[in-house]
């Protein structure tokens, strides 16, 4: 089995739904003749042509107004907003047009579409570089949210946002682009070449959007991450020593309750892990969910390591990183109750 880079594993989505339906197009800053900032769409225009791969003006409200346009005539567009940081301009786009035309327009017309973005920090890129905004797509009915942590994965799962007939935001931890990523700023850089995880099939295949996975089973604390903290979450409970069982949630909207239920009926103790801000974070939302259905269950009140509720800073980025250390502190907290 080939195995790929999360770059490469997303390009070769793209070109497996490009070759399979001539209807769907790629466009965004930069993406045809240049392959896009981080390479993902590089070659597309030369196989599939200007007319299905092409560059855009920069403007995020014109990418994803144009996107919508073409989904309401049958296309299915996957575009690039080149960072999440960016995607502010289009936000309007995103949630009064593409998420509610099915709603509006009483199922006649669907926005088949996915807006990719490059998310997360690790890479020094400053406060407009670096924002995790998943919480605020998973708040806006009409949108499934996506968030692949491994080449093998992200594959499947853009190939299943671009066959899906509603939008789908689609969120790429940029730090795991050519590698998995544990927390540890100071140690040797790991590519995917070394990983089970970089496994890329060949060919058409998806994952489902709404079905987490176990990545690591265990009986003392559930742990539920999404992105890059799945990997920083599986080195804080080995450097813990703690028998957590670790959940890639894969995709918050929909979210598959039902294993985070299962999760936590056996540990009884939960911890959610995520780079974007604490408060009003996707984390609150899973600590609620967790509340409500599992209450009864609960040996300690569920924990939240996130980042902190400032702008992400440039000098001290691992300060605001839940790394390993400060992931490890929650789970000793949660089973010292």
């Amino acid at each position: 089995m080939t195995r790929r880079t999360m770059i490469e594993a997303i390009r070769d989505a793209m070109d497996v739904a490009m070759e399979r339906d001539d209807d769907v197009v790629v466009f965004g800053e930069d993406v045809g003749f240049f392959g896009g900032v981080f390479r993902c769409t590089a070659g597309l225009q030369k196989k599939y042509g200007p007319s299905r791969c092409f560059d855009t003006p920069i403007s995020e409200a014109g990418i994803v107004g144009a996107a919508i346009g073409m989904a309401g005539y049958g296309l299915r567009p996957c575009v690039e907003i080149q960072f999440a940081d960016y995607v502010y301009p289009a936000y309007d786009q995103i949630v009064s047009e593409a998420a509610r035309i099915r709603y509006r327009s009483n199922g006649q017309f669907t926005a088949s579409m996915v807006v990719r973005m490059p998310t997360g920090g690790g890479i020094f890129g400053g406060q407009t570089h670096s924002q995790s905004p998943e919480a605020l797509f998973t708040h806006v009915s009409g949108l499934k949210t996506v968030v692949p942590s491994n080449p093998h994965d992200a594959k499947g799962l853009l190939i299943a946002a671009i066959e899906d007939d509603d939008p789908v935001i689609f969120l790429e931890p940029k730090r795991l682009y050519n590698g998995p990523f544990d927390g540890y700023h100071d140690r040797p850089v790991k590519p995917w070449s070394s990983s089970e995880l970089g496994e890329v099939p060949d060919g058409h295949y998806t994952v489902p959007l709404g079905k987490a996975k176990v990545v690591r089973e265990g009986k003392a604390v559930t742990m539920l991450s999404y992105g890059t903290m799945v990997h920083v979450s599986l080195a804080a409970a080995e450097a813990a020593g703690v028998d957590a069982e670790i959940i890639d949630l894969r995709t918050l909207v929909p979210l598959d309750l039902d294993a985070i239920k299962q999760s936590v009926l056996k540990t009884g103790r939960c911890v959610v892990v995520h780079e974007a801000t604490l408060t009003s974070g996707f984390g609150a939302e899973l600590a609620a969910l967790v509340q409500e259905e599992c209450f009864f269950h609960l040996e300690a009140p569920v924990r939240r390591v996130a980042g902190w509720d400032t702008p992400y800073p440039h000098a001290q980025e691992w300060d605001y990183f839940p790394g390993p250390d400060r992931i490890g502190r929650a789970l000793q907290e949660v089973l010292e109750v």
